[in-house]
Protein backbone atom coordinates (compact mmCIF):
# COMPACT_ATOMS: atom_id res chain seq x y z
CA UNK A 1 0.00 0.00 0.00
CA UNK A 2 1.41 3.57 -0.99
CA UNK A 3 1.16 7.21 -1.13
CA UNK A 4 -1.91 6.88 1.68
CA UNK A 5 -4.59 4.80 -0.02
CA UNK A 6 -6.96 3.63 2.07
CA UNK A 7 -7.57 -0.53 1.92
CA UNK A 8 -10.95 -1.10 0.75
CA UNK A 9 -13.10 -2.89 3.64
CA UNK A 10 -16.17 -4.30 3.23
CA UNK A 11 -18.82 -1.64 3.89
CA UNK A 12 -21.17 -2.47 6.81
CA UNK A 13 -25.31 -1.31 6.48
CA UNK A 14 -25.98 -0.12 10.04
CA UNK A 15 -29.53 0.75 8.87
CA UNK A 16 -30.05 -2.52 7.72
CA UNK A 17 -28.38 -4.53 10.93
CA UNK A 18 -30.78 -2.65 12.91
CA UNK A 19 -34.09 -3.33 10.33
CA UNK A 20 -34.40 0.70 10.76
CA UNK A 21 -34.90 2.98 7.41
CA UNK A 22 -32.41 5.61 7.37
CA UNK A 23 -35.10 8.51 8.36
CA UNK A 24 -35.36 6.57 11.69
CA UNK A 25 -35.45 8.68 14.57
CA UNK A 26 -33.53 8.10 17.55
CA UNK A 27 -36.60 6.86 19.67
CA UNK A 28 -37.22 3.90 17.00
CA UNK A 29 -33.05 3.22 16.63
CA UNK A 30 -33.15 2.93 20.02
CA UNK A 31 -35.89 0.60 20.29
CA UNK A 32 -35.15 -1.34 17.77
CA UNK A 33 -31.47 -2.26 19.02
CA UNK A 34 -32.90 -2.48 22.62
CA UNK A 35 -35.64 -5.75 20.86
CA UNK A 36 -32.45 -7.42 18.48
CA UNK A 37 -29.56 -7.09 21.69
CA UNK A 38 -32.49 -8.69 24.02
CA UNK A 39 -32.69 -11.79 21.04
CA UNK A 40 -29.00 -12.25 20.43
CA UNK A 41 -27.42 -11.45 23.90
CA UNK A 42 -24.93 -14.33 24.73
CA UNK A 43 -26.30 -15.17 27.97
CA UNK A 44 -30.21 -15.97 26.52
CA UNK A 45 -29.50 -17.13 22.86
CA UNK A 46 -28.78 -20.97 22.64
CA UNK A 47 -26.43 -20.84 19.39
CA UNK A 48 -24.05 -18.56 22.03
CA UNK A 49 -21.33 -18.39 18.85
CA UNK A 50 -23.39 -17.02 16.58
CA UNK A 51 -25.39 -14.92 18.92
CA UNK A 52 -22.06 -13.29 19.92
CA UNK A 53 -21.11 -12.49 16.18
CA UNK A 54 -24.61 -11.09 16.15
CA UNK A 55 -24.86 -9.15 19.38
CA UNK A 56 -21.40 -7.24 18.12
CA UNK A 57 -22.99 -6.61 15.04
CA UNK A 58 -26.09 -4.85 16.23
CA UNK A 59 -23.87 -3.15 19.34
CA UNK A 60 -21.59 -1.43 16.30
CA UNK A 61 -24.52 -0.19 14.38
CA UNK A 62 -25.66 1.32 17.65
CA UNK A 63 -22.41 2.91 18.68
CA UNK A 64 -22.65 4.66 15.11
CA UNK A 65 -26.19 5.58 14.45
CA UNK A 66 -26.68 6.64 18.24
CA UNK A 67 -24.27 9.11 18.63
CA UNK A 68 -25.36 12.02 16.03
CA UNK A 69 -21.96 13.09 15.32
CA UNK A 70 -20.59 9.24 13.92
CA UNK A 71 -24.76 9.09 12.36
CA UNK A 72 -23.85 12.26 10.61
CA UNK A 73 -20.13 11.18 9.25
CA UNK A 74 -21.74 7.54 8.47
CA UNK A 75 -24.35 9.13 5.91
CA UNK A 76 -22.08 11.43 4.60
CA UNK A 77 -20.50 8.18 3.12
CA UNK A 78 -23.15 7.87 1.29
CA UNK A 79 -26.76 5.51 1.26
CA UNK A 80 -26.03 3.40 -2.60
CA UNK A 81 -23.67 0.95 -1.30
CA UNK A 82 -24.37 -2.90 -0.76
CA UNK A 83 -23.29 -4.07 2.81
CA UNK A 84 -20.58 -6.57 2.34
CA UNK A 85 -19.08 -4.67 -0.80
CA UNK A 86 -16.05 -3.37 -1.30
CA UNK A 87 -15.57 0.46 0.00
CA UNK A 88 -13.56 3.09 -0.15
CA UNK A 89 -14.51 6.34 0.92
CA UNK A 90 -15.90 8.80 -1.70
CA UNK A 91 -13.14 11.30 -3.02
CA UNK A 92 -12.93 14.27 -0.68
CA UNK A 93 -14.74 12.15 2.39
CA UNK A 94 -13.46 14.04 5.70
CA UNK A 95 -12.24 11.22 7.42
CA UNK A 96 -11.30 13.28 10.80
CA UNK A 97 -13.49 11.54 13.17
CA UNK A 98 -11.11 8.61 13.03
CA UNK A 99 -9.40 5.78 11.66
CA UNK A 100 -7.80 3.57 14.27
CA UNK A 101 -5.37 2.17 11.59
CA UNK A 102 -1.99 3.22 12.06
CA UNK A 103 0.56 4.56 9.53
CA UNK A 104 3.90 4.09 9.48
CA UNK A 105 7.12 3.95 6.81
CA UNK A 106 9.37 0.53 6.67
CA UNK A 107 11.99 -0.14 4.98
CA UNK A 108 12.94 2.45 1.93
CA UNK A 109 9.95 4.36 3.16
CA UNK A 110 7.37 2.17 1.64
CA UNK A 111 3.73 2.94 3.77
CA UNK A 112 2.13 0.25 6.45
CA UNK A 113 -0.43 -0.40 8.46
CA UNK A 114 -1.49 -1.82 11.64
CA UNK A 115 -4.87 -3.07 11.92
CA UNK A 116 -6.68 -5.08 14.98
CA UNK A 117 -8.59 -8.11 15.48
CA UNK A 118 -11.00 -9.69 17.81
CA UNK A 119 -11.28 -6.19 19.50
CA UNK A 120 -15.12 -6.40 18.51
CA UNK A 121 -15.33 -4.21 15.86
CA UNK A 122 -15.10 -4.25 11.77
CA UNK A 123 -12.33 -3.39 9.86
CA UNK A 124 -14.99 -0.69 8.73
CA UNK A 125 -15.25 0.78 11.75
CA UNK A 126 -11.78 0.55 12.66
CA UNK A 127 -11.38 2.78 9.92
CA UNK A 128 -13.76 5.31 9.96
CA UNK A 129 -14.80 5.36 13.74
CA UNK A 130 -12.29 3.76 15.77
CA UNK A 131 -9.50 5.88 17.87
CA UNK A 132 -6.52 7.32 16.36
CA UNK A 133 -3.25 6.08 17.25
CA UNK A 134 -1.21 7.94 19.87
CA UNK A 135 2.19 8.70 20.97
CA UNK A 136 5.24 10.83 19.28
CA UNK A 137 6.12 10.56 15.99
CA UNK A 138 8.82 9.49 14.01
CA UNK A 139 12.26 11.26 13.38
CA UNK A 140 12.44 13.37 9.98
CA UNK A 141 14.92 11.13 8.78
CA UNK A 142 12.02 9.47 7.50
CA UNK A 143 13.31 5.70 6.60
CA UNK A 144 16.57 6.58 4.86
CA UNK A 145 20.09 5.91 7.49
CA UNK A 146 22.10 8.62 8.03
CA UNK A 147 26.06 9.07 8.46
CA UNK A 148 25.30 8.04 12.34
CA UNK A 149 22.00 6.30 13.70
CA UNK A 150 20.27 6.85 16.72
CA UNK A 151 18.38 4.04 18.73
CA UNK A 152 14.93 5.26 18.92
CA UNK A 153 11.81 3.64 20.76
CA UNK A 154 9.06 2.71 18.60
CA UNK A 155 5.60 4.51 18.49
CA UNK A 156 2.81 3.32 20.51
CA UNK A 157 -0.52 2.32 18.95
CA UNK A 158 -3.76 2.20 20.35
CA UNK A 159 -7.35 0.78 18.98
CA UNK A 160 -10.22 0.12 20.20
CA UNK A 161 -11.96 -2.66 22.32
CA UNK A 162 -15.88 -3.40 23.13
CA UNK A 163 -16.41 -4.71 26.14
CA UNK A 164 -19.13 -6.20 27.65
CA UNK A 165 -21.04 -5.48 30.86
CA UNK A 166 -20.82 -8.90 32.03
CA UNK A 167 -17.01 -8.39 30.92
CA UNK A 168 -16.65 -5.39 33.44
CA UNK A 169 -18.00 -7.25 36.14
CA UNK A 170 -16.41 -10.61 36.20
CA UNK A 171 -13.40 -9.59 33.80
CA UNK A 172 -11.94 -12.08 31.25
CA UNK A 173 -9.34 -12.94 29.11
CA UNK A 174 -9.74 -12.02 25.13
CA UNK A 175 -7.36 -12.80 22.07
CA UNK A 176 -6.52 -9.74 20.36
CA UNK A 177 -4.80 -9.69 16.89
CA UNK A 178 -2.31 -6.77 15.31
CA UNK A 179 -1.54 -7.00 11.70
CA UNK A 180 1.56 -5.65 11.60
CA UNK A 181 4.65 -5.41 8.87
CA UNK A 182 7.33 -7.73 9.02
CA UNK A 183 10.03 -6.59 6.10
CA UNK A 184 7.86 -6.36 2.61
CA UNK A 185 5.32 -8.93 4.14
CA UNK A 186 1.88 -8.68 6.17
CA UNK A 187 2.51 -10.91 9.81
CA UNK A 188 -0.40 -11.49 12.26
CA UNK A 189 0.06 -11.87 15.69
CA UNK A 190 -2.13 -12.78 19.09
CA UNK A 191 -2.02 -11.79 22.00
CA UNK A 192 -3.87 -12.20 25.55
CA UNK A 193 -5.55 -9.35 26.94
CA UNK A 194 -6.92 -9.35 30.63
CA UNK A 195 -9.48 -7.37 30.97
CA UNK A 196 -9.59 -6.81 34.52
CA UNK A 197 -13.51 -6.63 36.97
CA UNK A 198 -14.44 -2.76 37.44
CA UNK A 199 -12.77 -1.53 33.55
CA UNK A 200 -14.50 1.94 32.58
CA UNK A 201 -15.74 3.51 29.48
CA UNK A 202 -12.49 5.16 28.24
CA UNK A 203 -9.87 3.30 30.09
CA UNK A 204 -6.88 2.19 28.35
CA UNK A 205 -5.36 -1.61 28.75
CA UNK A 206 -1.53 -1.77 28.01
CA UNK A 207 0.00 -4.48 26.20
CA UNK A 208 3.60 -3.74 26.95
CA UNK A 209 6.08 -3.59 24.10
CA UNK A 210 3.58 -4.93 21.58
CA UNK A 211 3.42 -1.09 19.89
CA UNK A 212 5.61 -0.59 16.51
CA UNK A 213 9.08 -1.90 16.86
CA UNK A 214 11.75 0.51 17.45
CA UNK A 215 14.75 1.17 15.19
CA UNK A 216 18.54 1.18 15.76
CA UNK A 217 18.35 -1.13 18.82
CA UNK A 218 15.39 0.91 20.36
CA UNK A 219 12.67 -0.54 23.13
CA UNK A 220 9.34 -1.26 21.36
CA UNK A 221 6.65 0.94 21.61
CA UNK A 222 3.70 -0.47 23.35
CA UNK A 223 -0.25 -1.35 22.77
CA UNK A 224 -3.37 0.57 24.06
CA UNK A 225 -6.52 -1.14 23.66
CA UNK A 226 -9.53 1.89 24.59
CA UNK A 227 -12.58 0.00 26.65
CA UNK A 228 -15.60 0.92 24.55
CA UNK A 229 -18.55 -0.46 26.98
CA UNK A 230 -21.00 -2.42 24.83
CA UNK A 231 -24.69 -1.07 25.59
CA UNK A 232 -26.89 -3.07 26.96
CA UNK A 233 -30.76 -3.55 26.16
CA UNK A 234 -31.62 -2.99 30.05
CA UNK A 235 -28.85 -0.59 31.47
CA UNK A 236 -27.13 2.53 31.09
CA UNK A 237 -23.79 3.45 32.81
CA UNK A 238 -22.91 6.14 34.94
CA UNK A 239 -19.49 5.96 36.09
CA UNK A 240 -19.74 2.32 38.06
CA UNK A 241 -23.98 2.87 38.39
CA UNK A 242 -26.23 1.23 36.09
CA UNK A 243 -29.40 2.98 34.99
CA UNK A 244 -32.80 0.55 34.51
CA UNK A 245 -35.88 2.42 33.90
CA UNK A 246 -38.93 0.07 35.46
CA UNK A 247 -42.12 1.12 33.68
CA UNK A 248 -45.24 1.26 36.34
CA UNK A 249 -49.03 1.23 35.99
CA UNK A 250 -50.52 4.14 37.54
CA UNK A 251 -51.98 1.77 41.33
CA UNK A 252 -48.47 0.83 41.51
CA UNK A 253 -47.23 4.34 41.75
CA UNK A 254 -50.37 5.86 43.87
CA UNK A 255 -50.27 2.68 46.19
CA UNK A 256 -47.06 0.92 46.45
CA UNK A 257 -45.76 -2.13 45.13
CA UNK A 258 -43.48 -4.48 45.21
CA UNK A 259 -41.45 -5.49 41.74
CA UNK A 260 -38.97 -7.53 40.09
CA UNK A 261 -35.72 -5.55 38.07
CA UNK A 262 -32.83 -7.19 36.25
CA UNK A 263 -29.39 -7.01 37.69
CA UNK A 264 -26.13 -8.51 36.24
CA UNK A 265 -26.48 -11.05 38.80
CA UNK A 266 -30.01 -12.16 38.20
CA UNK A 267 -33.08 -10.17 39.40
CA UNK A 268 -34.24 -9.02 42.64
CA UNK A 269 -37.34 -7.70 44.29
CA UNK A 270 -37.67 -3.80 45.05
CA UNK A 271 -40.08 -2.22 46.99
CA UNK A 272 -41.97 1.09 45.14
CA UNK A 273 -43.49 3.46 47.63
CA UNK A 274 -46.61 4.78 47.39
CA UNK A 275 -47.28 7.91 46.02
CA UNK A 276 -43.79 7.42 43.79
CA UNK A 277 -43.42 10.34 40.89
CA UNK A 278 -42.58 9.58 37.36
CA UNK A 279 -38.47 10.15 36.69
CA UNK A 280 -38.30 9.45 40.39
CA UNK A 281 -34.61 7.14 41.06
CA UNK A 282 -34.33 4.38 43.72
CA UNK A 283 -31.09 3.50 44.49
CA UNK A 284 -30.23 -0.15 45.06
CA UNK A 285 -26.95 -0.56 47.18
CA UNK A 286 -23.73 -2.52 45.32
CA UNK A 287 -25.94 -3.62 42.11
CA UNK A 288 -23.63 -1.70 39.60
CA UNK A 289 -20.44 -2.06 38.30
CA UNK A 290 -17.25 -3.38 40.28
CA UNK A 291 -14.38 -0.24 41.05
CA UNK A 292 -10.97 -1.67 41.69
CA UNK A 293 -10.35 -1.71 45.44
CA UNK A 294 -13.57 -0.70 46.51
CA UNK A 295 -16.91 -1.38 47.00
CA UNK A 296 -19.69 -1.98 43.47
CA UNK A 297 -21.80 1.00 42.19
CA UNK A 298 -25.52 1.39 42.12
CA UNK A 299 -28.15 0.09 40.39
CA UNK A 300 -30.67 3.38 39.87
CA UNK A 301 -33.91 2.34 38.93
CA UNK A 302 -35.66 5.25 37.23
CA UNK A 303 -39.60 4.90 37.73
CA UNK A 304 -41.63 5.49 34.55
CA UNK A 305 -45.40 5.42 34.67
CA UNK A 306 -47.11 3.71 31.88
CA UNK A 307 -50.82 4.21 30.80
CA UNK A 308 -52.44 1.42 29.16
CA UNK A 309 -53.48 2.62 25.59
CA UNK A 310 -56.84 0.29 25.70
CA UNK A 311 -59.03 -0.40 28.42
CA UNK A 312 -62.18 -2.45 28.22
CA UNK A 313 -65.67 -1.10 28.85
CA UNK A 314 -65.68 -2.15 32.54
CA UNK A 315 -62.09 -0.52 33.34
CA UNK A 316 -63.64 2.82 31.86
CA UNK A 317 -66.38 2.54 34.00
CA UNK A 318 -63.65 2.25 37.19
CA UNK A 319 -61.50 5.48 36.04
CA UNK A 320 -64.57 7.52 35.05
CA UNK A 321 -65.85 6.64 38.45
CA UNK A 322 -62.29 7.71 39.88
CA UNK A 323 -62.08 10.85 38.17
CA UNK A 324 -65.43 12.03 39.72
CA UNK A 325 -64.34 11.17 43.14
CA UNK A 326 -60.38 11.81 43.20
CA UNK A 327 -59.49 15.87 44.24
CA UNK A 328 -55.73 15.26 42.56
CA UNK A 329 -55.72 18.10 40.30
CA UNK A 330 -51.90 17.91 38.95
CA UNK A 331 -52.34 21.52 36.83
CA UNK A 332 -52.77 23.22 40.72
Amino acid sequence: MTGGEVMPVQYKDYYETLGVPRAANDAEIKKSFRKLAREYHPDVAKDKKRAEEKFKEINEAYEVLSDPAKRKKYDELGANWKSGADFRPPPGWDGSSGGQTFRGHGAGGQEFEFQFGGTGFSDFFEHFFGSRMRGGGFSPRGGFAEEEEFAERGRDIEGDIMVTLEEAMHGSVRSVNVRRPVGRSVKTETYQVRIPPGVTEGQRLRVAGRGETGSSGGESGDLYLRVRLAKHPDFEVEDHHLIYEAELAPWEAVLGAEISVPTLDGRVNIKIPAGTQSGQKLRVRGRGLPTRGGPRGDLMVVTQIAVPAKISDAEKKLWEQLARESRFNPRT
